[in-house]
């Protein structure tokens, strides 16, 4: 399933969910104008690399600062490719503005940069002998996610489904279509936990980890209805009512 619409209305200019974008986009462009060698030095020091905190292989030891754990944050706005890019900043385009709109933007932006260290901070506890750099937006968006099946668990998001050559759209609860992406997200995780591996290839557990964050702290910086104007019944999009259900 290909989310394409997210139904729940929007008040506000998603300000800086277009700034997160902006800011990955504007990131990955910088990564594409470097020659090899500094590409490599580029990741290595602002990806994710677990075995940095657990072994000597790559620890500073007690002389570690704070600059040593930016990339818990640094790697969310790193990407391995076009389609890594592309895929991530269409999830947040979709998801990102009505979270947004009910948290408002400055408590939005402390939510996703939490739930990206967060996402960090799981994949590193699941992984940590590997030396291979983690990166990617994809555990901050996947707090997004938790926390629009929270607040919007009954909101419809149309998605497309390819059969054969044949493309059909259907609208599902939101609470199932990202139920059943979690639920894939700790079935991958878990078979990847049972088998050899690097820790490379897709971050599941940091998917879980930025998802459950999501789910936790969204309600908890939801704005209140004194600073926050409640949707009337008609403020909904077309066909959908001000919580994005039928």
């Amino acid at each position: 399933m290909f989310p394409i619409q997210s139904t729940a209305p929007t008040r506000y200019p998603a300000v800086v969910t277009w700034i997160l974008i902006a800011g990955n986009c504007a990131i990955f462009f910088v990564q594409l104008g470097l020659s090899p060698p500094e590409r490599e030095l580029f990741m290595l020091r602002f990806a994710l690399i677990p075995a940095r905190y657990f072994t000597a292989l790559a620890s500073n030891g007690p002389g570690e600062t704070f600059a040593d754990y930016l990339p818990l944050v640094t790697n969310t706005f790193l990407h391995g490719g076009w389609l890594h890019l592309i895929s991530n900043m269409w999830t947040l385009w979709l998801f990102g503005p009505a979270v947004e709109d009910r948290l408002g933007s400055a408590r939005y932006l402390v939510f996703y940069l939490t739930c990206g260290v967060l996402a960090s901070a799981a994949h590193v506890m699941f992984n940590p002998l590997s030396v291979v750099p983690a990166l990617g937006a994809s555990g901050a968006i996947a707090g997004v996610l938790g926390c629009y099946a929270r607040l919007f668990p009954f909101a419809r998001v149309v998605v497309l489904v390819p059969i054969l050559f044949l493309p059909l759209f259907f609208s599902v609860p939101a609470i199932a279509f990202v139920g059943l992406w979690f639920l894939l997200q700790i079935l991958q995780g878990t078979v990847e936990l049972f088998t050899l591996s690097t820790g490379g290839g897709v971050a599941w557990w940091a998917h879980v980890g930025g998802f459950l964050a999501g789910l936790a702290l969204g309600p908890l910086l939801a704005r209140s209805a004194l600073r926050h104007r409640p949707y009337y019944p008609d403020e909904g999009i077309l066909g959908f009512d001000h919580n994005g259900r039928h």
